[in-house]
């Protein structure tokens, strides 16, 4: 039902097209996956994929369901006003279809897009220096991040044009105050900046525990090989990194793909 409280939807497979259904079975996926590492908020952030075709429109989570238990089948389409497109007992989040429609809006390789609250990942958009130059990870994703000054909670429509005059043409955010933000061509893609990010975000953490004044910076000529080498992207990574990904949520959290 509409509070969260009925069953999991029956399965829609032989009720849409196979890109769409592909296109839920990997939201799905990342939902899990999220869900599997700990980052998730409850029900308080989302994730989201735009379904193949001219029509623009976007999958998002029924809100309501923990992503845990988030299946392809569940899974709400909208169009970019926010118009739920088939019938279904659920309701969306106003605010994850601000920051997500102005995204896929406005970008055509962003397939899928991720918005999380975790506690490391909101601590470092709250640092007035952002992410720092401490790790690999983060030296890997600097170059493709951006950053969103807050503007309280995302239900403002006039904030979608600031939001993506701000990313630009980057696939990272870090939105201040509030979050990480990653878009992807692919979930693979998706899911491996966002991962590669929250880890960024827990090393910097970690390493300013001890205090600022003796953190080691890595040198400048170091940042500077990092960017030549990652200037490719991470999509070849992604995925080969993917497929394992599934497999552990065949094992751990079988069911998404319902």
């Amino acid at each position: 039902m509409a509070d969260g409280t009925g069953a999991i939807a029956a399965s829609i497979k032989d009720q849409v097209s196979e890109a769409e259904w592909q296109a839920r079975v990997d939201l799905a996926a990342l939902y899990r996956l999220v869900a599997l590492h700990g980052w998730d908020d409850m029900i308080f952030t989302h994730i989201s994929a735009r379904i193949p075709g001219p029509e623009h429109h976007f999958l998002i989570n029924p809100y309501g369901m923990f992503f845990g238990e988030m299946t392809a089948s569940c899974l709400v389409k909208i169009d970019l006003d926010g118009n739920v497109i088939d019938k279904t007992p659920y309701f969306i989040n106003p605010a994850g279809f601000t920051i997500h429609s102005a995204i896929h809006a406005a970008r055509e390789d962003a397939q899928f897009v991720m918005h999380l609250h975790t506690d490391q990942g909101v601590a470092v958009a709250a640092h007035a220096e952002g992410l720092l130059p401490l790790s690999q990870q983060a030296l890997i994703v600097t170059p493709q991040l951006a950053y969103h000054d807050y503007e309280g909670i995302a239900l403002n429509l006039d904030e979608r044009e600031r939001l993506v005059a701000d990313l630009g043409d980057k696939r990272l955010m870090l939105l201040r105050n509030h979050g990480t933000l990653a878009v992807g061509r692919t979930a693979a893609e998706c899911w491996l900046g966002m991962f590669f990010l929250e880890r960024a975000c827990a090393q910097q953490v970690m390493a300013l525990s001890a205090g600022r004044d003796h953190v080691l910076l890595a040198p400048e000529a170091a940042q500077a090989e990092v960017r030549s080498q990652t200037g490719m992207g991470l999509g070849m990574i992604a995925g080969l990194a993917w497929p394992g990904c599934l497999r552990q949520l065949d094992r751990q959290s079988p069911g998404y793909t319902d």
